[in-house]
């Protein structure tokens, strides 16, 4: 069987599993919680560690070689900022059709008074957390100005992704500046980096399907179907979104843009919206992301090593979708009317928070709360949502990542440096080979 198929199948029995142990003796049986907190736990956080492991020794070579192969220090601004606008302009669009599908749907009609004061007191805790975090999040000027690390080894110790690609970029740009004989010993050292990475990565993807698996049956043993009942409304609109926006969005990028059908360009990419999902996390999905890139697609190394660690970072299409539908629903339950200059507002503010969000799990909350704070909706409201959010962060991130790789491919093809004709021709022969 190929890697993917038993990632999926991971995934399938890990979901299976522990939604039956919650309908049926739930989460906090002895049984179940020894599983989680012996078996499930430990071979999930194994998994992700040792992706985690490898991300920022990934992203600084993956930026450098990119940005060395390049050559032109000229030819690295166009595809930066080609890159930029991609993530500038889907982000928008992602924030924009969120607020369409949420004033369509009117979720919040359907959440009565009395689920509005349940939920809040049963994640009162986690809410106060989660403000505490916003209030001592700052995103000004200075986010900006922080982005250039003042010490690289401290922000690789911090996993400050931004500080190292802009390290990297910077680097790489140097090395292009050089004389070829001088550049190359370095550029060797980095080729060699990168080897081992991958093969560290190829270390993790032999536990995936465990790894996952695990993930997935402490998010589903634990997950309370009584909450997803109580908001199931707002839940389904942000699916829809979600879909929309792939179904759309997406859909026409890689159909008209790109020039391959997008159920084919699905199949080539499934095994990274995979990780994706059952991570939550856009940066531990990097290292499988460019994999694919490479031996799915055959997008250049050169294209895709620039582009995906930025897009992990930057290119956040579903956070935007996420936060655009919850800051309109969590406001008309606390009855906040937005007028439309309002909702252009909560637009912008999707659009920057979700290219400054963390990609980690969650790491989106923290900055919603502040836009909530901003029309007048106490941040503690957030707790309305906070206990399915698990369900909703695995499904934006697959989005994100989804986003991703559709930059790389269009940016590489608009640089002249990949066709559809370049897509290996047995994807399966391909990932066997890597």
């Amino acid at each position: 069987m190929k890697l993917h198929n038993k990632i999926l199948l991971g995934l399938a029995a890990g979901g299976a599993a522990g939604v039956v142990a919650n309908l049926t003796v739930g989460a906090t049986h002895p049984v179940i919680a020894g599983i989680n907190d012996y078996l499930a736990v430990p071979i999930g956080q194994i998994f992700l560690r040792m992706l985690f492991m490898v991300v920022i020794p990934l992203v600084f070579a993956s930026i450098t070689l990119g940005v060395a192969g390049m050559g032109d220090i000229r030819k690295v601004g166009r595809v930066g900022g080609k890159a930029l606008a991609y993530f500038f302009v889907t982000t928008a669009l992602a924030a924009t059709l969120g607020l369409i599908v949420v004033n369509i749907i009117q979720p919040w009609e359907r959440v009565t008074p009395e689920t509005r004061v349940e939920l809040m007191e049963r994640f009162a805790g986690d809410a106060s957390a989660r403000v505490e975090t916003a209030a001592t999040t700052e995103f000004g000027i200075n986010t900006f100005v922080n982005v250039i690390p003042r010490n690289p080894v401290q922000a690789a110790a911090g996993t400050d992704l931004l500080g190292i690609i802009f390290f990297g970029l910077v680097f790489g740009a140097a090395l292009t500046l050089l004389p070829a004989a001088k550049a190359k010993p370095m550029v060797d050292v980095l080729e060699a980096l990168n080897e081992v990475v991958i093969k560290i990565i190829g270390f993790a993807m032999r536990i995936a399907p465990y790894g996952v698996a695990g993930l997935i049956f402490t998010v589903a043993s634990s997950f309370g179907f009584d909450l997803l009942t109580a908001v199931a409304a707002y839940v389904g609109t942000v699916l829809l979104g979600l879909a929309l926006h792939v179904l759309l969005t997406l859909s026409f990028i890689v159909h008209f843009m790109i020039g391959v059908s997008p159920p084919r360009f699905f199949l080539r990419i499934k095994a990274a919206l995979i990780t994706a999902f059952s991570t939550s996390s856009s940066s531990a999905t990097l290292p499988t992301s460019m994999a694919v890139a490479e031996t799915q697609l055959g997008v250049p190394r050169s294209i895709y090593g620039f582009t995906l660690p930025l897009g992990a970072t930057m290119c956040m299409n579903g956070t935007a979708i996420f936060e655009g539908i919850t800051v309109i629903f969590l406001a008309q339950i606390f009855g906040v009317s937005l007028t439309l200059p309002q909702m252009g507002i909560v637009v912008v503010m999707a659009v920057v928070t979700a290219i400054g969000a963390a990609g980690v799990p969650g790491g989106s909350i923290p900055l919603m709360v502040g836009i909530l704070t901003m029309f007048g909706v106490p941040g503690e409201g957030i707790a309305i949502v906070l206990g399915i959010d698990r369900i909703l962060d695995m499904s934006r991130t697959t989005v994100n990542v989804w986003t991703d790789l559709t930059a790389a491919a269009w940016l590489a093809k608009t640089e002249g440096l990949w066709t559809p004709a370049d897509m290996p021709v047995d994807p399966d022969a391909a990932a066997t080979s890597a």
